[in-house]
């Protein structure tokens, strides 16, 4: 039976009894991790000891579980709590942002894959929510970086009916099927303005993104979202958030 010892990010929980819960947690090397944390809600010494008084949605800690091949869920025995974002519980805001962000993870993420940069990106996203100017640019660049680390980034550079290099336009459609941008027109294509695209295409770059750009990141966000519902086939409860402006 494989032990794992990794810095984990709970992206959902289930009350499991009075004293148990259910626990998804997106490891850094280990990919995403269903597991039955026993005792984890007991307020006895050593269960203190072992799961720093629980495991809560959308905190960080290190988490030492059992895995099993024939067992569907793996045994968490400790949870050493090392970040619990406590802004989120202030901010309504904020939370609804970071649920949003553990919702897609969790869709987007097979179990036990290892995605070391959709961690990476939902840990910097948490992180950022505090600085309340900069969430539009925040939230892009972490829609960005978990399409991109599940191999569904965008193509913005080449339009993909035609396949060749993307010219300039006054606006562009967006292929969810293709996955990218082309200038033809077709029933089921998005519209995007050029000014989006140029955002997305500096974002591709490695360049800066303004962050004033309110408007431009908004549809931007959309763009992405909606990107990820095609993907995923279905409309997360959460994607109203991102749809309804943030």
């Amino acid at each position: 039976m494989p032990r794992i010892k990794d810095q984990a990010i709970c992206i959902r929980h289930i009350d499991w009894s009075e004293s148990s819960q259910v626990v998804v947690l997106l490891t850094r090397d280990h990919g995403k991790l269903r597991g039955l944390a026993k005792g984890s809600k007991r307020q006895s010494p050593s269960s203190v000891q072992r799961f720093s008084g629980g495991i809560e949605l959308l905190t960080q800690g290190q988490v030492v579980a059992v895995t099993k091949r024939t067992a569907e869920l793996a045994t968490v025995t400790e949870w050493d709590l090392q970040e619990d974002y406590h802004f989120l519980r202030r901010d309504l805001n904020a939370q609804k942002l970071a649920m949003y962000a553990a919702d897609l993870t969790n869709a987007m993420l097979a179990d036990e894959d290892s995605h070391p940069g959709a961690f990476t990106a939902i840990a910097y996203y948490l992180a950022a929510l505090p600085d309340v100017d900069a969430r539009p640019a925040s939230l892009l660049k972490f829609q960005w970086a978990l399409l991109e680390d599940c191999g569904y980034r965008p193509e913005l550079n080449r339009d993909v009916r035609k396949g060749e290099p993307l010219g300039k336009a006054r606006a562009y459609t967006f292929d969810p099927v293709a996955g990218g941008l082309t200038v033809e027109n077709g029933i089921d294509d998005w519209r995007v303005r050029a000014k989006t695209v140029t955002l997305l295409q500096k974002l591709l770059a490695g360049e800066p993104i303004d962050d004033t750009e309110v408007d431009s990141l908004n549809r931007a966000n959309k763009l992405l979202c909606v990107y990820a519902r095609s993907i995923l086939d279905k409309e997360l409860p959460t994607m109203r958030v991102v749809l309804n402006g943030g």
